[in-house]
């Protein structure tokens, strides 16, 4: 297909005009107009970038793209050799951030919630990106930091009382600890995030709600992946997902 008919589908689909976000969403680096093979990984980097070379793809989608807001735009070292390999290659980049998290189905929240079976209900946050909803069957919160662990291959750090009762919870995938407050504000046993920062730990013993710190990388890799799934099945395009390891 047409490179110009994917990013639109693609615009459209996650409905990427609404957010303000911190980076472009869409076609960030330009390759040749047809798509046909589709590496998808959660970051351009270029232990990605070298996979869709072995590849030989023509497009590459992610969740974390470039051209980030405040970063500095000078091409050189490692911008300059990313930026290199995809023009030496002709090869499409394509990412979508804050509308990755957000898709009610191919996100990755929507995708946490599916791996890990609970129930949304609502929405929290800025752009409406943190997700509500409740357990299928409450947990206490040693049982439910196991199941985290074998659904996400990776083991998060827990913070309140093992033996406490969790049903409601709220979870946002990546950087978002910083709506750990609102989430207790809306009265959630539980709230699950990629990342946790020092003030985090205080807010969790002090108001009695436990956090989940699963992984930037662990609790993002479903969105794009279940994305270029749909791709493939949608267009009979190649789509190949490469997950490229990431301890955090």
């Amino acid at each position: 297909m047409k490179r110009e008919e994917l990013t639109r589908y693609l615009d459209n689909l996650l409905d990427a005009g609404r957010f303000r976000d911190y980076c472009p969403n869409g076609l960030q680096v330009e390759g040749r107009p047809e798509v046909r093979r589709l590496v998808a990984g959660v970051t351009a980097s270029q232990a990605l970038l070298d996979a869709a070379v072995a590849r030989d793809a023509d497009t590459i989608l992610v969740h974390h793209g470039w051209f980030w807001r405040g970063e500095d735009g000078r091409v050189t070292g490692i911008r300059k050799a990313r930026l290199q390999t995809l023009l030496r290659y002709d090869i499409n980049l394509i990412a979508y951030h804050l509308p990755l998290d957000s898709h009610s189905e191919f996100g990755n929240n929507a995708q946490l919630a599916r791996r890990l079976g609970w129930l949304a209900d609502g929405r929290f946050g800025e752009q409406d990106v943190g997700w509500l909803g409740r357990l299928e069957t409450p947990l206490t919160l040693a049982a439910l930091t196991e199941r985290v662990a074998v659904e996400l291959q990776r083991a998060p750090l827990a913070i309140g009382d093992g033996e406490r009762l969790v049903n409601r919870v709220g979870w946002c995938s990546g950087g978002a600890q910083g709506l750990f407050e609102e989430a207790i504000a809306l009265g959630v046993d539980l709230y699950l995030s990629g990342e946790i920062s020092e003030q985090t730990v205080h807010l969790a013993r002090e108001s009695g709600v436990a956090y989940l710190a699963a992984g930037h990388h662990a609790s993002e890799r479903y969105g794009v992946q279940a994305l270029a799934q749909h791709l493939g099945q949608r267009f009979g395009l190649d789509c190949q997902f490469v997950d490229i390891d990431n301890p955090v």
